[in-house]
């Protein structure tokens, strides 16, 4: 298996993504590679004192920014490091490609290079939404590629994030909840009562809507959602963690007396920050493509670099762009 990772995509690049391959190539037995501007990264491989055989490294001259027009880089920029990839992946001299570049460039690239898998007209961004105490994350789709969309495309997320979780995370029969303001089947808007009579009509393990107060706690497995709501959901989500971390920490400081109840609770609370932590979940999964593709966080580190290729492998293994096809063609014709 060639596992290829952007070497240019992300706050941090090139250091932290060679160093997350680094990493990960030291556990595997797989081809990592690592595509960008050969200099710099054979420069960060030096650092990170590799001595391995499983990197290799194709030189690419251009980048893109999240500042440019996505689909207007993607058909001008042929050298960048995510056209590149994208055309190795269609050329199948790769089987994944990972980056934490652009999304819209990712999403661009995606669907004029690779294209969709058929009887999918919209491709969704999938993230891993961790269930609190429960140690299995659901998987929120769609989280920002699509805003203005049809009751069908919300099914067809449902399709594609069941395959995921009961092909990649071995969950049988995974639970598919529409993220909606009730959870009685008439709650919403025109959409989302369509989208929930085709989820309750198709053979998916559908439990109903679903409000966002209950997914931390575990509501459901596959959470499907238009991607301006799903963004938000998710964007709002990461935000309170986030703050709810530093306020315990600030909590925590004030006093001698709770340093050193910090000091014996900080086994635990490393663990509850590791839940909430996005680098562990290995990136976001752009199902309905003609190829694996991972989108990684703009602010990814190698933490982050070196799950996504672990987490890569059985993604791969498993042939899901088939399973969804033929997936989709059992609920029927669901193409414009």
């Amino acid at each position: 298996m060639k596992i290829m990772i952007d070497g240019m995509g992300g706050d941090y690049a090139p250091q932290e993504i060679v160093k997350g391959a680094v990493l990960a190539a030291k556990e595997i037995k797989h081809e990592v590679i690592i595509i960008g501007e050969e200099d710099k990264i054979h420069k960060e491989l030096k650092r990170n004192n590799y001595k391995g055989n499983n990197i290799t490294v194709v030189n690419a001259t251009e980048q893109i920014t999240n500042e440019e027009s996505p689909v207007k880089a993607i058909r001008k920029k042929k050298d960048s490091s995510i056209v590149k990839g994208f055309n190795m992946i269609k050329e199948s001299e790769a089987d994944v490609f990972i980056s934490a570049g652009s999304t819209g460039a990712l999403l661009a690239g995606s669907l004029l290079i690779l294209g969709r898998i058929k009887g999918i007209d919209r491709p969704a961004i999938a993230a891993f939404y961790p269930k609190i105490g429960k140690n299995e994350p659901a998987l929120l789709l769609d989280c920002g590629a699509n805003t203005d969309i049809k009751p069908k495309n919300l099914l067809q997320f449902g399709i594609m994030g069941s395959i995921y979780i009961e092909n990649v995370l071995q969950r049988k029969e995974p639970e598919v909840g529409l993220l909606n303001i009730g959870i009685e089947p008439n709650k919403g808007d025109k959409l989302h009562k369509e989208a929930y009579v085709l989820l309750e009509g198709s053979q998916l393990n559908f439990i109903g809507n679903v409000e966002g107060r209950d997914v931390p706690a575990g509501a459901c497995d596959v959470i499907v959602a238009d991607g301006f709501s799903g963004n938000i959901f998710l964007k709002t989500s990461e935000g309170m963690a986030s703050s709810i971390m530093k306020l315990i920490k600030t909590k925590l400081m004030e006093s001698i007396l709770s340093k050193m109840g910090a000091l014996l609770t900080a086994k635990k609370l490393r663990s509850l920050k590791k839940e909430f932590d996005y680098s562990e979940s290995g990136g976001a999964p752009i199902l309905g493509v003609k190829g694996v593709v991972l989108k990684l966080h703009g602010s990814s580190k190698s933490n982050a670099v070196y799950n996504a290729i672990l987490k890569a492998i059985p993604y791969v293994e498993k042939d899901l762009v088939s399973m969804i096809e033929n997936s989709v063609k059992k609920n029927g014709d669901l193409n414009d």
